[in-house]
Order: structure tokens, then sequence, then C-alpha cells
């Protein structure tokens, strides 16, 4: 009872590790089922405030990220807004997002304002409103070269210099806010 009440998950469910991907998913200790999404059911608002505390990176850990650049890459953090025309419409904020492109493109406005207004970092917003599992890690992305990304997003991602925001991006994962940090 007192995991549902933490983490926001349902009965069973807990919040583990991939050692391989680095990055925190959700395990039904009854079935011994794992999934990277949060089950139906889950307290997402609960979830988003555990995940934001105790599974994103620590600023030790960014600096270690920041340090080796590697040729002919860049590293980006990304903001992802999904809809129901979205490849994939689900994420571990919502199992089946029903919102229609237009919505998402609403949402995504206002947050891209509050970004510009200098009331909320990307990075901030990212770590409760990004419908990617980079959430966890501020929207980053770690380094990525020409040809690893989709093209819409590469190429935005390439055209701006380190500190600067994209406008929002539409690839077939959903829409985002790209911010190039190396």
């Amino acid at each position: 009872m007192s995991n549902t009440i933490e983490t926001g998950l349902p009965e069973d469910w807990e919040v583990r590790h991939s050692q391989s991907k680095n990055l925190p998913y959700y395990f039904n200790s009854a079935t011994k089922t794992s999934r990277w999404e949060p089950p139906s059911g889950t307290d997402v608002d609960k979830l988003k405030i555990y995940m934001a505390k105790y599974h994103s990176p620590t600023s030790q850990q960014q600096q270690q990220q920041q340090q080796q650049q590697p040729q002919g890459k860049i590293r980006c953090a990304h903001l992802l807004v999904k809809h129901n025309q979205s490849r994939r419409p689900s994420s571990w904020r919502e199992s089946e997002i029903t919102r229609t492109k237009q919505e998402a493109l609403t949402t995504l406005q206002g947050f891209e304002q509050r970004i510009k207004s200098g009331s909320i970092s990307l990075g901030e917003l990212a770590l409760t409103e990004s419908d990617c599992s980079s959430a966890r890690k501020r929207g980053d992305l770690g380094y990525f070269g020409r040809g690893d990304m989709q093209k819409e997003f590469e190429d935005a991602a390439f055209a701006l210099k380190p500190g600067e925001i994209s406008g929002i991006v539409d690839t077939a994962s959903g829409l985002h806010l790209i911010e190039r940090l190396e």
C-alpha cells in the first residue's frame, strides 16, 4: 500500500531500473511482467512527482555526460507531446493518448511560451510533461549524429546552436521542442 501512495502505481507494481538502457521501467511483482509505460490505473500526478524526485539524473551525472562530446555528434534535450496520430500513442505518463494533434499543438505552444518567458526551463518541464522516456533525464537524449533520429527532428536539432531552442517540430512520434545542449 505504501508503494501505491508514494509512486502512484497500482498494487503489485513498482519502479525498477534497467541496467542496459539506464532507464526506469515498471515491474509487476505478482505477474513478473514488465513494461516501459506505466500500467493502467496509475495516478499520473503522483508518479510524475516520484519520477522527478527519484529517477532524474544528478548534476554530477549530467556533468560526466557533458565532458566527452563525440566527433560529429550533438547533444540535445527535448520535450515531446504525443497525440492520437503519433506512431505509438502511449507514454510513461499515459497508457493511451487520446488528445488530438491540435490539442497537442496548443499544449506545446503553452509550454513554449513558459520556456521563452523564463519561468521554467525545457529540462524542468520535460521532467513532468514530456511523453518521452527521456523525461527522466530532463529530456536529455545524449549524443547523436546524422542518421540517428527522424529526419525532421535531426534537421531542426542540427540547425540549432548550443543553448538555442527550436520552434515546434512535427515528427511521426509527435510534436517536439528541442534544446541544443552541445
